[in-house]
């Protein structure tokens, strides 16, 4: 899994196989390591976030703080995004 960054003890990723066809964009995060049922945030055109789902239940003032790091670093997750992927969709 492509580690894209680290917030405190949570880990920002990509899923190394995102189904065919390919997944609108996003991002993972889980507490320590890379797991399958984790929380996935998709990044929109406009370099929002918006919450998908919350498996790995990070407590909701933490996954605020998590949704504006990701927001913040959208530029980035899209360009490493298109770098391991080679294509991208937006949710919205």
């Amino acid at each position: 899994m492509p580690q894209i960054f680290r917030i405190g003890s949570y880990i920002v990723y990509f899923w190394s196989n995102e189904s065919e066809p390919l997944e609108p964009i996003h991002v993972h995060v889980a507490e320590g390591r890379a797991i399958a049922n984790s929380t996935k945030i998709w990044i929109t055109s406009t370099g929002k976030a918006i919450l998908c789902n919350n498996n790995s239940k990070i407590p909701d003032n933490i996954l605020k703080r998590i949704i504006r790091v990701v927001e913040a670093n959208s530029e980035e997750i899209v360009s490493q995004w298109l770098e391991h992927f080679g294509e991208i969709k937006y949710f919205c």
